[in-house]
């Protein structure tokens, strides 16, 4: 579905809550959820997540009387509902009585009832009895006048991704036969005339469970696809039957951020608002950063329709091996992050915290203590404050800069066990560059391999190891366009069949590079090798690559140790009115700092002189304001350069030519919307 035609949140203000679990409580406490609710400004709440088997305790047999009477206090309240399918987990009854449906690992073991999502994806008996259960949830409360929203299952993959049982193999062999069409396809496909593996059989092909030793990588990769598949099928199954009982009320699942094991651009397609869980680390002092790449990719799914924070922390979480609380104000800091990074909601995991259970050490909104808890004083007040953000509700980021996550890749970089090193990370890779554009002051969008790029200056591709002519295309025609690109190592390397490109890499990037691969260079675990550039020296800690640029290439930076030492590791070609970069070598931030300098230059965007990492400036805009959030992610106070006059939207006062932020600060600073959005920096 299109991002204009997705259906939108009927919700007139910022959404505030979280995730509601009365079923866990006593009907004596549900009055004073309520009443503490409105006090925190409470909007919004999302339940019931894990309430199967309470609403259907025996087979057709439903109770939905203790659910009528919660929708109705919260209607009363003025409390809207992101309403659950309660798909997220089987009844025990149903697993006791289809053992078939449990999952299986890599090894074979059935994994038992006593967790959540103990199913197999594949299962046709749990596929028809979520339709089923969907169908009743729907038929109930669809025309309920405080459901806004629909929340399939919960957190897609998080603990049952891939299944590797008789009933997935079977699954597996009819998606293989929808992909090749037969067994000659799969068979050139798969390259299986390397070590005898050539298949006389769909019958004889299983599922990659443990194998003597490496297992052909065709077949992997095509196994992290199907396995992404298979739940979006799942998905698409309980999708179908709300679109087809409730047309108008929009329906979403939760991911998990940059989550590796399912394509979010294929499930975003199938919903029409994007929602995200996010939990960054409280006792990582730069785990703003990964976030704001996560929000980058929330915000790109749906080509920059706002999006909404559906779980967060309140403090600390219960699943870390530490789980260190977060210090007053970064719960602030944090929420804030992202509404400036697109988000039209600030939600929790969860309202009331247990008593019980598996979660009960994980902070809440209201934590053990009652009102009197830290936590419900800090999301109190920041639910008074949201109030005074209203007007970025709907707004867009504005990003010149964006990021290539591509699935395919980061499974081929990943899942394969026969690769020239296994310390190649596609995530760490991407994060790494980012990190640096952090640094630099540029927000980053996400995007896929093949775009569209038209709404940005410079396009990064971290890693793009598999590579087709489509995406090779998009690519040249943004540089010959007037863009800018910057592609990272072993890029190019296979196609979608995991074979080598003819000639080597970077493949179908070549022309647009003007280079060539003759050999991957990792080092020695023990080596720390160094990249001259721009008259300085960077660590290249565990990989190099032996190029060959082209007579239309520039050498811009070169390797400075080691056996590639005098031998090009960075290069820039100008390719028709823009620029291609390659950076060969996996280079400390210090390093990418560098490189990205001068690719912000040429593509005429500014870069901050001071890189400071807790200090970031993202703009929301509208068609004629901008809304600009200054954010200090660290402990000690920092004065920045604004726009004179702008106003706070957070104080209501106006600003003059600088602007300090305390420990954990936030500004929101309103102004007329400029042709490029106000670039803050530090002030000296």
């Amino acid at each position: 579905m299109a991002p204009d035609t997705a259906r939108p949140l009927r919700l007139e203000a910022l959404a505030y809550g979280g995730d509601y679990n009365p079923d866990q409580w006593s009907e004596d406490v549900w009055d004073e959820d309520i009443r503490l609710m409105l006090e925190a400004g409470v909007n919004l709440v999302s339940l019931p997540i894990f309430s199967w088997p309470q609403l259907e305790p025996e087979p057709g047999v439903f109770d939905w009387s203790w659910l009528d009477r919660v929708l109705a206090k919260l209607w009363d309240a003025g409390i809207r509902i992101d309403l659950a399918t309660a798909t997220a987990t089987p009844p025990s009854w149903l697993l006791r009585a289809h053992p078939e449906m449990m999952p299986m690992d890599a090894d074979g073991h059935r994994l038992e009832f006593g967790s959540r999502q103990t199913y197999c994806p594949s299962s046709p008996v749990w596929r028809e009895n979520v339709a089923r259960m969907t169908r009743a949830m729907a038929e109930r409360y669809g025309d309920h006048p405080g459901v806004v929203l629909w929340h399939i299952s919960n957190e897609y993959g998080d603990h049952t991704s891939r299944c590797w049982c008789p009933e997935s193999a079977r699954h597996f062999r009819r998606w293989l036969r929808d992909r090749y069409g037969d067994l000659y396809g799969l068979n050139e496909a798969w390259g299986v005339n390397v070590w005898g593996q050539r298949y006389t059989s769909w019958d004889h092909i299983e599922t990659p469970r443990r194998a003597p030793g490496p297992i052909n990588p065709t077949k992997l990769l095509d196994f992290e696809r199907f396995s992404s598949d298979a739940l979006l099928e799942l998905f698409q199954l309980e999708v179908d039957v709300l679109r087809e009982i409730t047309p108008e009320i929009p329906v979403t699942t939760n991911f998990m951020s940059m989550f590796r094991d399912l394509d979010y651009w294929r499930f975003a397609d199938a919903e029409d608002i994007v929602t995200d869980d996010a939990y960054p680390d409280p006792a990582d002092p730069i785990s703003h950063v990964g976030a704001a790449l996560n929000y980058g990719l929330m915000r790109a799914l749906k080509g920059g329709q706002p999006w909404l924070l559906l779980e967060s922390s309140a403090s600390a979480t219960s699943w870390r091996d530490v789980n260190v609380p977060k210090a007053p104000g970064k719960m602030r800091v944090d929420s804030l992050q992202a509404v400036a990074h697109g988000s039209d909601a600030v939600m929790f995991f969860q309202w009331r915290q247990a008593k019980y259970g598996q979660e009960k050490f994980h902070s809440s909104m209201l934590g053990h203590r009652g009102e009197a808890s830290r936590t419900y004083q800090e999301t109190k007040a920041l639910g008074q404050e949201l109030k005074r953000l209203e007007a970025v509700r709907g707004t867009r980021v504005r990003s010149r800069v964006a990021l290539v996550v591509d699935w395919d890749s980061w499974w081929g970089s990943s899942a394969i066990e026969s690769l020239p090193s296994q310390r190649l990370n596609w995530a760490r890779q991407a994060r790494a560059w980012h990190r640096a554009m952090h640094l630099l002051g540029q927000p980053v969008d996400a995007v896929r391999a093949t775009g569209p790029f038209d709404a940005y200056d410079v396009v990064l591709v971290p890693n793009l190891y598999i590579v087709d002519t489509a995406q090779a295309s998009a690519l040249t025609a943004f540089a010959d366009g007037g863009g800018h690109v910057a592609v990272g190592p072993f890029s190019g390397v296979v196609d979608d069949t995991e074979k080598v490109h003819d000639g080597g890499a970077p493949g179908p990037l070549r022309a647009l590079l003007g280079v060539e691969v003759d050999e991957q260079w990792p080092h020695a675990d023990e080596a720390a090798e160094r990249v001259s550039y721009a008259g300085a020296e960077y660590e290249n800690p565990f990989w190099g690559e032996w190029i060959e640029p082209d007579a239309s290439t520039e050498v811009r930076g070169r390797y400075a140790s080691g056996e590639l030492e005098g031998r090009p590791a960075v290069t820039r070609r100008s390719a028709g009115a823009g620029s291609a970069w390659y950076v060969s070598a996996i280079l400390e931030d210090a390093g990418l700092v560098a490189v990205f300098r001068d690719v912000l230059g040429g593509a005429g965007l500014p870069a901050r002189a001071e890189a400071n990492v807790d200090f970031e400036s993202v703009t929301r805009s509208s068609a004629d304001t901008d809304y600009t959030f200054a954010l200090n992610h660290g402990r000690e106070p920092l004065t920045v350069t604004v726009p004179e006059g702008a106003l706070d939207l957070v104080t209501g006062a106006t600003t003059g030519a600088t602007f300090e932020l305390g420990r954990y600060g936030v500004a929101v600073l309103a102004t007329p919307r400029a042709a490029a959005p106000p670039f803050l920096t530090l002030a000296p």
